[in-house]
């Protein structure tokens, strides 16, 4: 694990928290902050001392999503130096289409998706803005505690693409107000996310961390084998219920979203608008 980007602490018997650490730039997500978080989770999983994790952030926002002052080529080249392989894909720094989905489903779905299946019970606190693909860190967690100057986004759909990699938002938010939520680009308040159910508790920002290590010590006094499975018991009906095929599905109309950025970039057409790390790659790869 990078210091510089996460921190990893003992709050708490039973408790583990992890800490993103990149205040300076706003806990920007690139490859390296993934494979540090993942590193931290299985540490925490492989602690028998540990019952229940943590995931937070420093500064006054959880995370700005994802690292776009990186190209497409340099988060490819990052995955490949820094895969643990969580996922069986590979050749992360192939052309086009196949570089770039090999990429992120080795660094967003197959993560999340290993994240949101610990075997233990994880709780998020989130204050300030958590945007596109920081949704994906909250909504793995089992319970989102919110500051109440929280903020939620997804705006790629004003990038060209259909919504982040991880799409649970019909989950979280129920159908109708998810397509609102991509349409719109709009930034939520703590109050309507819990209002719709995706946020469990909405806090003072200074009582925050407090809240959240109380409930945890709480969860931390069930019996682990008990709270183990109670979290595979809902996360199995969720998985019945189709999400874990819906958004397999949402990942590759992702793609297909990259797929089209590619060509209107060939075709010489106007990307001004999109991000850096929307941007597709130069034609001689």
């Amino acid at each position: 694990m990078t210091e510089a980007n996460i921190r990893y602490e003992s709050p708490a018997e039973g408790v583990a928290r992890i800490t993103l650490a990149r205040p300076d730039k706003h806990n920007a997500i690139n490859p390296q902050m993934i494979y540090d978080v993942n590193a931290a989770f299985d540490r925490a999983v492989r602690d028998e001392s540990v019952k229940v994790i943590i995931l937070g952030a420093d500064g006054r926002n959880f995370s700005a999503g994802h690292d776009i002052a990186d190209t497409v080529a340099d988060f490819q080249a990052a995955t490949k130096a820094n895969s643990p392989g969580v996922s069986s894909w590979s050749d992360f720094t192939e052309e086009y289409t196949h570089g770039w989905y090999a990429a992120e489903k080795e660094t967003y779905l197959e993560s999340a998706r290993r994240w949101r299946n610990l075997s233990k019970p994880t709780i998020c606190t989130v204050q300030g803005k958590c945007i596109a693909g920081a949704l994906i860190f909250a909504w793995v967690c089992d319970i989102i505690i919110a500051a109440k100057d929280a903020q939620f986004s997804d705006p790629v759909v004003t990038f060209g693409v259909s919504g982040v990699e991880w799409l649970g938002h019909p989950w979280e938010l129920g159908a109708r107000k998810a397509k609102e939520f991509l349409f719109t680009s709009d930034m939520w308040n703590a109050e309507e996310a819990h209002r719709l159910g995706m946020v469990n508790h909405v806090v003072e920002r200074d009582d925050l961390d407090e809240f959240a290590l109380n409930m945890a010590i709480k969860i931390a006094g069930k019996p682990a084998f008990a709270l183990k499975l109670a979290k595979e018991a809902v996360n199995k009906t969720l998985d019945i219920q189709g999400q874990a095929n819906a958004i397999d599905q949402a990942f590759s109309l992702h793609h297909l979203c990259h797929n089209q950025n590619f060509r209107k970039f060939s075709y010489g057409m106007d990307t001004s608008n999109l991000p850096k790390f929307a941007s597709a790659p130069k034609k001689d790869g």
